[in-house]
């Protein structure tokens, strides 16, 4: 371990006990749990709790729910499950799922949504857990690091050859600008532009010291939402960032097909787009040739400083982490966690998102407020007056009919979204501020500064 994590470790008082189960057969799963819990063919657990939260992925799961029958639900609260890609509450919902006809080999668990554990906070009705960008080059290599000098050099992220192709036009722009370098395997003898200088598969080390020489990092478009841009922004690079017009989703890409969401990419990386931005990152139509040299030309002018957000240093990570440990708990709630002290009521506009309504206010859709914004009281105290109301169950709401002042609440605690949207009605949204640097807390929730 690092010792920056392990530093981090002990300043959050976080002690770390695994059980790591190998492999799954018929019977280690259950016989671990009921040494831990003292729980025996699904009866209710007994006695003080020794096992506090399981952290697994979604196939995990599913073998878990398999191979426990009706045990499971005993252990469903704790668990926390990772989830690159996000699972919105329209999937997760087993019932609605099906009426919908939402075919997804990972949806329809019926978990609360913030069970679910992204890498990027892409999905606010999700809990964004992060990972730590990886540093080869600090402070103790810093003779090497004065001896390296930045260039003109344009690094692409693809790390197989399959992901250039048909990139041949936009490329021959970039190379006007940069000298062209990539690090990639080229197994199936893709045939590339001779002016291309492949490095082949690099160390962690080799690499970043190619990102410290290097100008531009250009993304070809795919893949979406990886780790390598945050490490070339920490490394100096300034990241160019294809925009996608129409936004990619399972509507229109194979790629997100089956997967338990209806988010859009607007382009390969949205948390650089949205979350860092300019200096660092510029996003751009790349099959605009004047957008697309206008953009390189204003990059090449920068000195632009290494930058790492503070949420994905290792101290960053496990302040995250510490903090769900502490405040999340969906077995049996003691408080509203984020406080209401965070919460902004925001009215959406028809056939807006809550996710969009925030984020254009610079705040996030925080689930955990829908709770407490879900009466008629409570939106009274808002400025949300209603001539009547009802309580119906899907995704939009609680929402409120401009035409006829009627309040549409909530029945359904599991179809609470971020997401959800309606033609004819207005969401109630409920936003909060976040730490720059930290979006995953808000600023109340922790007595310190912000990370910039």
């Amino acid at each position: 371990m690092h010792s920056s994590a392990a530093k981090a470790l002990d300043t959050y008082g976080i002690s770390l006990s695994l059980l790591s189960a190998m492999r799954y057969d018929n019977t280690a799963p259950i016989s671990h749990l009921s040494i831990l819990t003292g729980n025996k063919e699904g009866c209710p657990i007994r006695g003080p709790k020794l096992l506090d939260l399981i952290y697994i992925d979604i196939v995990g799961l599913k073998q878990l729910q398999t191979v426990l029958g009706a045990t499971f639900t005993h252990y469903r609260c704790l668990l926390r499950v990772l989830d690159s890609f996000g699972t919105e509450p329209e999937f997760n919902h087993a019932e609605y799922a099906k009426k919908k006809n939402h075919g997804s080999p990972w949806g329809k668990l019926n978990l609360i949504p913030k069970q679910f554990y992204n890498m990027f906070p892409h999905t606010p009705d999700n809990s964004f857990l992060g990972f730590v960008v990886e540093q080869h080059l600090n402070s103790n290599n810093i003779t090497l690091l004065n001896k390296i000098q930045r260039t003109n050099k344009a690094l692409v992220y693809g790390k197989l050859a399959d992901y250039w192709k048909d990139k041949t036009s936009f490329l021959d722009i970039v190379k006007d600008y940069a000298e062209i370098h990539g690090t990639f395997h080229n197994e199936n003898n893709v045939i590339l532009p001779n002016f291309v200088i492949n490095h082949g598969i690099l160390s962690g080390q080799d690499l970043h010291l190619l990102l410290r020489e290097t100008k531009i990092f250009v993304g070809l478009g795919f893949p979406y939402e990886g780790p390598a841009p945050l490490e070339a922004i920490a490394n100096g690079c300034v990241f160019l960032n294809p925009s996608f017009n129409p936004p990619k989703s399972r509507k229109n890409t194979n790629f997100f097909q089956g997967k338990p969401t209806f988010r859009e990419l607007s382009s390969q990386h949205p948390y650089a787009e949205i979350y860092i931005g300019k200096p660092h990152v510029w996003t751009v139509d790349i099959n605009n040739p004047s957008d697309l040299k206008e953009t390189i030309n204003q990059i090449m002018k920068l000195t632009v400083d290494p930058y790492l957000p503070y949420e994905f240093t290792s101290e960053g990570m496990l302040e995250r982490l510490n903090v769900f440990i502490e405040k999340q708990d969906f077995c049996r709630p003691k408080e509203i966690w984020p406080p209401l002290s965070a919460f902004v009521v925001k009215m959406a506009k028809p056939s807006q998102s809550c996710v969009e309504v925030c984020q254009r206010e610079q705040l996030i859709c925080e689930p955990a407020f829908f709770y407490h914004l879900n009466k008629e009281v409570e939106l009274k105290r808002y400025g949300i007056f209603c001539n009547s109301s009802k309580r119906e169950s899907d995704l939009y709401l609680p929402a409120f009919n401009p035409e006829n002042q009627l309040c549409l609440l909530q029945s359904d605690y599991l179809l609470f979204s971020c997401a959800g949207s309606h033609e004819h009605y207005s969401r109630i949204c409920p936003c909060r501020d976040y730490i720059k640097g930290q979006v995953a807390i808000c600023q109340a929730c922790l007595k310190r500064e912000a990370h910039n």
